[in-house]
């Protein structure tokens, strides 16, 4: 992966995802590479085959995908079975990697109520054939209630992802990176 090609899709309503989003591109850039960043409502033409690393990350809402990301996601998954590329037993495309981001709150249960998104996010890439590298969740505030933000399951989460949160995804795009690249 030396000439490495790295895309970073999102979608975000309150600002939580985008902040991940733009972590992790910050993170590739410090790893020497120049990644595309963008919305998912901005990505439909863009080819996934044309990248080394995919990112994909979306908010959890009530335990799903927003309706944009779900979308996105129909669309590329007929655009593939169209082109014959989802074949049976999901074999791996050689040096095709994803990693799905996911920002919840979680005031009732916690990250339980993202790994859904997440899961669902996975499969959309492991049936295209790309090896899932990374699976993150990041707490995020839950904009527009106090109370959710404050007397949930998870705490205090006003502010969130903060800046440590934010450094830990960084950190963590750049050890990707370096795994893809066969440092350790």
């Amino acid at each position: 992966m030396k000439n490495t090609k790295v895309l970073i899709l999102y979608w975000s309503k309150s600002g939580n995802t985008e902040k991940v989003a733009k972590a992790i591109e910050k993170g590739v850039s410090k790893a020497g590479f120049n990644p595309v960043l963008k919305k998912v409502e901005e990505a439909e033409e863009e080819e996934l085959y044309d990248y080394d690393l995919v990112c994909l990350g979306a908010p959890s809402y009530g335990w799903q995908a927003p309706k944009p990301v779900q979308e996105y996601v129909k669309k590329k998954m007929d655009l593939h079975r169209s082109r014959g590329e989802i074949k049976i037993g999901a074999p791996k495309v050689p040096g095709k990697n994803a990693v799905v981001f996911c920002t919840y709150s979680g005031p009732h249960t916690g990250i339980k109520e993202a790994i859904p998104v997440g899961k669902y996010l996975g499969q959309f890439f492991e049936h295209i054939g790309f090896e899932l590298v990374g699976e993150w969740y990041v707490v995020g505030e839950f904009h527009g209630s106090e109370e959710l933000s404050t007397k949930g399951r998870l705490g205090n989460i006003r502010g969130r992802p903060n800046a440590q949160d934010l450094d830990r995804v960084e950190k963590d795009t750049l050890e990707t990176i370096k795994s893809l690249q066969g440092g350790t």
